[in-house]
């Protein structure tokens, strides 16, 4: 499941993009246009900084703006980067997992078909085809 974080993220990221006039914009705008309380959205926006999605910046001018184009992002490294591994089960998101069933499980290829068309649906959704204004 796919966390308010996560889903948040992706709405912040949304409307960074169509707001964009290439300065900061603030995060209190932000917060009233997508309805989400800024102390929040403070939280999962320094997350994005960190994680080298947004740029921000303090101070009167200050906020936060998209460091790439919109298209130049996939849905999927923005859930990655909030959520982590979207992976369906242990053994598959957690290389250091030991399961003693691994070389006989029967379930394994199921579980890895499923987590490869998540990866490929999410990771084949750029941030622009979310985006009203193109």
């Amino acid at each position: 499941m796919i966390s308010t974080k996560g889903r948040y993220a992706i709405r912040v990221m949304i409307d960074l993009a169509e707001n964009s006039d290439g300065n900061y914009i603030p995060l209190k705008d932000v917060a009233a246009r997508q309805e989400i309380s800024k102390k929040y959205l403070e939280i999962i926006v320094k997350d994005m900084v960190n994680g080298g999605l947004l740029k921000g910046a303090s101070g009167k001018g200050g906020g936060y703006k998209l460091v790439r184009k919109p298209e130049e992002y996939t849905v999927g490294e923005i859930l990655e980067l909030m959520e982590g591994k979207l992976s369906s089960v242990v053994c598959l998101s957690d290389k250091n997992f030991i399961c003693p069933r691994k070389d006989g499980c029967q379930t394994l290829p199921l579980w890895t078909e499923y987590d490869n068309m998540i990866h490929d649906f999410f990771y084949g959704k750029k941030l622009s085809d979310l985006c009203q204004k193109k």
